[in-house]
């Protein structure tokens, strides 16, 4: 009759019951990869009973379903040479379950009394998880294709829409130059001046490289050099300066405010400095707080009494027109101050109090 040593079956049954409160499937094997205990979600998630695996070699369990290639490195190969081996990932066509994805986890175990050891093993199951951060690749996939392809839409769009403009243009100054009548050619020549500006803000939205949001005071002085470029010339003591706070708007406001500035600087530059006096200057400036925002074009010209949307232009014409329906589209407020010392064109959004001081 074998010697029973006092406490040990007492010892087993409680370290039993702690590996069947282990939510996870967890095997205990000994040195030679036998099982010496196993939880019950282990039994359960891979629909073995206990009496057919107790004691059994791990590898023969389940017709060998165990006899896993990745599982043989982990136990004879890596758990020998180290204590603990978390997040080794198996696949595995198993017969109850199908193809499974499994995390292993194992732990060497020593004794002090004894030589012996045993291995800890657990498995979580990651399939799904692997499943879905398999579709959330291939989404991202599929999106970064149809970003490019936006991309690559949106310059093509870009260049025909520049390439129709210029052709708009030329046809104006064709149409320009064969009238008779002196009005209609002024007419011609300040619709062309204006698709020329469309032009211009379009460039300048596309050399930003961002569709969605552009950097106002990148813009707005990109803007303004090249209309100074295009209309300033060496001998007008003309200065045309932004001010405008960091912070980025989006494309389809910066389109608006960019055709808002163009209107308005064009016509400063055109009628506000007659006398090309020493000092004039054009001034663009924009500030805005959360939603709220302003946007002001002033100079120190000669002035109008019965300012439009600019010195030069009468009120009701064309530019006023313009600038009126653009300040309506992005639900702002248009005021105009004009005095022998200049005229100051501001657009404000909803309730914004300024706080730069004002240009005289």
């Amino acid at each position: 009759m074998p010697t029973r040593i006092p406490g040990l079956e007492s010892a087993q049954t409680l370290a039993q019951a702690i590996v069947n409160t282990i939510h996870e499937p967890l095997v205990v094997l000994n040195a030679r990869f036998h099982v010496v205990a196993a939880s019950r979600s282990f039994y359960d998630t891979f629909q073995v009973k206990p009496e057919e695996t107790h004691g059994r070699l791990l590898y023969g369990l389940g017709d060998g379903q165990w006899n896993i290639p990745a599982l043989r490195l982990l136990l004879e190969t890596i758990i020998p040479e180290r204590a603990a081996m978390d997040g080794f990932e198996v696949t595995h066509d198993f017969p109850a379950l199908g193809r499974r994805t499994m995390l292993l986890n194992a732990r060497k175990v020593l004794y002090e009394t004894s030589p012996d050891i045993a291995i800890l093993l657990a498995f979580t199951d990651v399939t799904e998880r692997r499943a879905v951060e398999l579709a959330k690749e291939e989404l991202q996939t599929r999106t970064d294709d149809l970003l490019r392809e936006k991309h690559v839409l949106l310059q093509e769009m870009e260049h025909r829409v520049a390439n129709s403009l210029q052709i708009i243009a030329s046809i104006l100054m064709i149409k320009a130059r064969l009238v008779t009548s002196e009005e209609t050619r002024r007419h011609l020549r300040d619709a062309h001046q204006r698709v020329m500006s469309v032009a211009t803000v379009q460039s300048h939205l596309h050399a930003t490289d961002g569709i969605d949001q552009i950097e106002v005071s990148s813009y707005l002085t990109k803007l303004c050099e090249s209309l100074g470029a295009s209309m300033i010339d060496s001998d007008r003591p003309i200065t045309l300066s932004v001010s405008a706070a960091e912070g980025r708007i989006g494309s389809a406001r910066a389109v608006s405010m960019g055709l808002i500035v163009t209107e308005l600087v064009i016509n400063a530059l055109k009628y506000a400095f007659p006398d090309d006096k020493a000092g004039s200057r054009v001034t663009v400036s924009y500030e805005s707080h959360g939603d709220d925002w302003k946007l002001v074009v002033s100079d120190n010209g000669v002035g109008k009494a019965d300012a439009g949307a600019g010195a030069g232009d009468s009120a009701g014409g064309l530019g006023t027109v313009i600038v009126q329906a653009l300040v309506k589209q992005l639900d702002a407020r248009l005021d105009i101050t004009s005095t022998p010392q200049g005229v100051s064109v501001s657009v404000t959004r909803a309730t914004f109090t300024s706080l730069l001081p004002q240009a005289a």
